[in-house]
């Protein structure tokens, strides 16, 4: 390796689901004057029609300043600029830092600032409602004995509540899941005079932990990665520890495109991409049909401060059976992390070279991995070999990002 020494709730579609049935039953029981007429209709269409052309940026914008989204929906911290479009929640970046840790299949996380939005994507999000929407859902059995983390709250207790909230699933009302193994603090039994409020919600915590839940979360996702049950049981419990991990940065993965990869149906594949860091992954959109896949797709994962190597998968997806390895390769992110902080203690402002990962026979490389900094963002482009498989190579992007943005 070189170095260089520089080194509330608001929905444009409806204002929530009893007021629309309301609405259409209003509308089926009364006079037909008494109907919105057709012109306050095509009014209204218009209007929807104006906030959606005014882009998925500036639409993700005016979402941050609606009731409740203001601040983060895990800890209070005000200004988040993290999103989970999967759970439909403004977030802080240190609560962001857990949520990836659950992984994709629970909570996909965006930058409000840093990804590229789509109109679908705002579309989801304002359907999901916004902060309060999904706290009234998440946190409807919260019990009062159990305070939510505070913005100087540390890691480990985000963790927790975090897990408990969205992959436990603790704090659900009876009507979404199961019944409520929380209820709200109320006076104990008088058949159970020396119990106390500690040992009765210990008693109903492990009480809950035996019941079976209806919905095995994220079984048919770790299906498709070809897992096996034994595989899951045994990183069971280092996978409870990910979201305890300080994070010192992020870094912003670009899969580019494969090129010449193997084939593994009858005369072609369908690929897609999974990104590991640590106990973080993310994974690309599936490509039919090609063998030569273009993505051009970000993704981000946090930097823990004990910096793993950045693990790039390939798989062929199969609908009725496990899907396919088509390769893997590992990454060294450290000299970019590395360059990345000496950029960011300097006043270095002009584009030039920091630095480059050689290509050998001892890695992986096409070709040398030069990092760059170009209008103050510290980049390496990379041409991966793909290990472990007939053939296949893959063009990758990377950017690190301070915590700071």
């Amino acid at each position: 390796m070189e170095m260089s020494t520089q080194h509330g709730n608001s929905n444009p579609k409806s204002s929530s689901g009893s007021g629309s049935c309301l609405y259409d039953l209003l509308c089926s029981e009364t006079p037909s004057w008494n109907r919105v007429s057709d012109a306050e209709t095509s009014s209204s269409i218009q209007r929807k029609d104006t906030w959606k052309s005014t882009g998925p940026r500036r639409r993700l914008e005016s979402l941050l300043h609606e009731s409740g989204n203001g601040i983060c929906a895990d800890c209070g911290s005000p200004d988040p600029k993290w999103v989970s479009v999967s759970l439909g929640v403004f977030i802080c970046i240190k609560c962001s830092g857990v949520h990836r840790s659950l992984g994709v299949h629970i909570s996909k996380v965006l930058s409000v600032k840093l990804d590229e939005w789509t109109d679908d994507q705002v579309d989801s999000l304002v359907n999901l409602g916004g902060n309060t929407v999904a706290n009234n859902k998440y946190e409807a059995c919260l019990p009062d004995n159990l305070k939510k983390p505070r913005p100087d709250s540390s890691i480990e207790e985000r963790s927790d509540f975090i897990k408990r909230k969205y992959e436990m699933l603790q704090f659900l009302d009876g009507n979404e899941q199961m019944i409520c193994p929380y209820p709200p603090h109320q006076k104990t039994s008088s058949s159970t005079p020396h119990c106390s409020a500690g040992q009765h919600f210990t008693q109903e915590k492990k009480q809950c932990e035996k019941q079976p839940t209806r919905h095995r979360i994220g079984h048919k996702f770790r299906n498709s990665w070809g897992r096996k049950d034994s595989e899951h049981k045994s990183t069971k419990k280092s996978n409870s520890l990910a979201g305890m991990v300080e994070f010192i940065g992020l870094v912003k993965v670009n899969v580019v495109k494969g090129t010449n990869l193997a084939v593994r149906d009858m005369m072609t594949s369908d690929p897609y991409v999974i990104l590991a860091l640590g106990q973080q992954s993310v994974k690309t959109r599936v490509i039919k049909n090609n063998l030569n896949p273009v993505w051009n797709e970000s993704l981000m994962l946090s930097i823990p401060e004990n910096i793993p190597p950045l693990k790039v998968l390939v798989y062929d997806k199969d609908t009725f059976s496990t899907d396919d390895f088509m390769g893997d390769a590992e990454i060294d992110i450290q000299p970019l992390v590395a360059a990345a902080k000496a950029c960011e203690n300097s006043e270095l402002r002009e584009s030039m070279q920091l630095g480059k990962w050689v290509a050998s026979k001892d890695n992986t490389l096409v070709k040398d991995g030069i990092i760059t900094l170009v209008d103050g963002k510290v980049k390496q482009e990379i041409s991966l070999r793909l290990q472990n498989v007939e053939r296949g190579v893959l063009e990758i992007e990377l950017e690190c990002v301070p915590l700071t943005q």
